[in-house]
């Protein structure tokens, strides 16, 4: 009986302790969305032209489409070494990138240093993958609150960096680029020990304690978002209070070490009599039967369905909420329809990341870091809210989650008009618009994918959606936005090209602004074609709920 409580304490701890590393690993893996912070080093460096710095922010999303490798090798490697290539690869795609801004050497040819962005952001793809398909299969009865808050540090992750390097380097690129390559790297190395799949939760009761320790990292993200917000306020950089600043924000990234601490002590102190109850049934079978109950309910009702429809006829690939492999899943209308929204979603928001430099110099800043600092914390606001939210109302009313991607899209057309516009402070605006929106997205479409395409094959699943990363990257940022600003441009001394002025952008975002009303109807689509899944979904939930208020 002792034996059993010291294990369940240490899997308990453990699962917390995985899933604080996991936070850290997406505190530092947004590196993807930071290259407006030295793109334009890189421009004068290399005497670029806006077109061929778009294809090198292009490169740099190419390599999320190589994250095909990471969703393979989920299924075959553990998580430990899925993250050791990760962290291993972008030390070296930003280390050489770091050494041609610090002119520790000569500029690279240009297809060379488009393959060292491309493992830049390839090696995000590994951490990614590793955390969430972990954390997801560990809480998978809290998977909104476990997305949302997990993509929530994601988009902090920009925040972070940028603000950290104005503290302590005054924002120079090439200081920037070390955090880039060595920080994920050290961090990725301590998260090697912790972060690995555990049982997960078995009855009602831990289910609930989950919730109270997800809302406890929700208010951490939050004072966080809000304590780099006001740093970008009060525009004090310089001297001591940077160097307070920095080590406050350490402190607060380092803060959820408690919850595991707590989850510990809290088992050790559990009565004889919840130690009794547990010993009736082994803790893994009762996972496993609690699961097969849930996913008995769901597969029996769907199966139904399809009988009614072809009465007699041998059922020949799962439906919507069973496991799919990729073919099967890409057999389906549904994953295409949802692929589709994604890159409306993401190709538009990627797009104005990438360029916020150049939108910034042409509506008359020479200080953009505030703005990729707000598009980074106002994106952590829509991914922790989103995740939260839609689990409530999924548990409450059977909200299909799609419908929050589509009033995200509608939200974000608007932001691009006004941008379009260039009504007064429109880019503080539209950066807050755009990073809320963007952030909605990934919450949004992590969880969406599982509930109707399963957990077995998730991780390919995932990174074959993530594929609108580079291919928005390509549609939006290289051609629309290069070839539209050079359009607008004027030529300078040396190769490159400028533009000053509201119209260098306008065309842009007005194109953006349509492809986001396309993605509002697809959408709603989707949301009224998998409104019976997210049904039974809320079905079984109320069951177990109501079984456990029984018990």
């Amino acid at each position: 009986m002792g034996f059993l409580r010291s294990s369940s304490s240490y899997s308990s701890a453990l699962k917390w302790l995985g899933f604080v590393t996991a936070v850290w690993v997406q505190s530092i893996s947004g590196n993807n969305y930071t290259f407006s912070n030295y793109s334009s080093a890189l421009k004068s460096l290399m005497n670029l032209n806006q077109l061929q710095l778009n294809n090198l922010s292009v490169a740099k999303d190419v390599g999320k489409a190589f994250g095909i490798l990471a969703g393979l090798a989920s299924d075959r490697l553990s998580t430990p070494v899925i993250l050791l290539i990760g962290c291993f690869e972008g030390l070296l795609g930003y280390g050489v990138q770091w050494l041609v801004v610090s002119r520790t050497i000569t500029p690279l040819p240009y297809w060379q240093m488009c393959v060292f962005l491309c493992m830049g952001g390839n090696s995000t793809t590994w951490m990614n993958t590793a955390v969430l398909v972990t954390c997801i299969r560990n809480f998978r009865r809290n998977r909104g609150p476990v997305s949302g808050i997990l993509k929530g540090y994601v988009g902090l992750s920009t925040a972070i960096f940028t603000d950290l390097c104005t503290a302590l380097f005054s924002n120079d690129p090439a200081s920037f680029l070390v955090l880039l390559a060595v920080v994920p790297f050290a961090v990725c190395l301590t998260a090697v020990f912790f972060l690995r799949e555990i049982p997960p939760a078995s009855s009602a009761d831990e289910e609930s304690e989950e919730t109270r320790y997800f809302a406890v990292f929700n208010i951490v993200a939050v004072v966080v978002a809000v304590y780099l917000q006001s740093y970008d306020i009060i525009g004090v950089k310089t001297g001591v209070f940077s160097v307070a600043f920095a080590s406050i924000l350490l402190f607060l990234l380092f803060s959820p070490i408690a919850v595991p601490f707590h989850a510990f002590i809290k088992s050790l102190n559990r009565g004889e009599q919840d130690v009794e109850g547990q010993t009736q049934e082994p803790l893994l079978s009762s996972d496993i039967a609690e699961e097969k109950e849930v996913i008995a309910v769901e597969a029996a009702a769907a199966a139904a369905a399809v009988e009614e429809e072809n009465l007699g006829a041998e059922r020949k690939r799962p439906v919507l909420g069973e496991d799919h492999t990729i073919m099967e899943a890409m057999l389906t209308v549904d994953f295409w329809v949802l692929f589709v929204s994604f890159l409306c979603g993401v190709g538009t928001g990627l797009a104005v990341m990438n360029n916020m430099g150049q939108i910034g110099l042409a509506l008359g800043y020479t200080d953009v870091s505030i703005f990729v600092s707000m598009t980074s914390i106002w994106g952590f606001f829509g991914r922790i809210l989103s995740g939260t939210l839609s689990e409530h109302f999924l548990k409450k009313a059977g909200t299909p989650r799609p419908l929050w991607n589509a009033a995200s899209q509608i939200l974000m057309a608007v932001g691009y008009l006004l941008m379009a516009l260039a009504v007064p402070n429109s880019l503080y605006i539209g950066s807050m618009v755009v990073g809320v929106c963007y952030g909605v997205r990934l919450a949004i479409t992590v969880p969406t994918a599982s509930e109707l395409f399963g957990l077995k094959h998730y991780g390919l699943i995932y990174n074959i959606l993530v594929l609108n990363l580079p291919l928005g990257s390509f549609l939006f940022s290289g051609l629309l936005a290069g070839f539209l600003y050079d359009a607008e441009a004027t030529p300078t001394p040396g190769g490159g090209n400028t533009c000053v002025g509201a119209h260098c952008y306008r065309l842009i975002f007005l194109v953006m602004a349509l492809a986001s009303v396309i993605g509002v109807g697809l959408d709603i689509l989707l949301a009224y074609r998998t409104k019976e899944i997210y049904a039974k979904i809320h079905a079984s939930k109320q069951v177990k709920k109501s079984s456990s208020n029984l018990s």
